[in-house]
């Protein structure tokens, strides 16, 4: 077996696993913390810095497609994990990863990944298993990916 990392994320935080052979236990490596993603929306339009106009024509309006703010946060959380997880493949940390993340956070990511690392990823699952311990993820995820994996 290849070394494989396991990434449990959330909006505002990420923890990375490993196992780096055949029915070894996962290992702790890294947690992300992202304070961003805890804020309430009001918070973070309070946050953000003012806007100001640079386009000097004339025109009554200009229109954007709105994006959600905490779409924006997420999205940023995103980036930063695939920047991660690109780190990690270049430095021959893993071979392989699968990601547990919980839904408006798996598709950013997802979406995020650059085509190396996406090719990487060989299970994903919308769930947050943030808060549980090490013992317990690794049960979960026995018990949803069946036979992907080893025991």
């Amino acid at each position: 077996m290849k070394k494989q990392w396991i990434l449990v994320a959330n909006g505002s935080l990420a923890r990375i696993f490993c196992r780096t052979g055949v029915g070894d236990p996962l290992v702790a490596l890294e947690t992300i913390d992202f304070p961003g993603g805890r804020l309430k929306g009001s918070d973070i339009e309070r946050d953000r810095q003012g806007h100001e106009s640079s386009d000097n024509s004339s025109a009554a309006a200009h229109f954007e497609p709105h994006t959600s703010t905490r779409k924006k946060v997420l999205h940023q959380f995103a980036r930063e994990l695939a920047a991660r997880l690109e780190e990690g493949l270049v430095d021959g940390e893993y071979d392989a990863f699968w990601l547990t993340a919980s839904g408006p956070l798996l598709g950013e990511l997802k979406a995020a990944l650059n085509p190396a690392v996406a090719a990487r990823l060989k299970w994903a699952h919308d769930a947050d298993f943030t808060s549980l311990d090490i013992d317990t993820i690794e049960t979960r995820i026995h018990a949803l990916a069946g036979p992907c994996i080893p025991p």
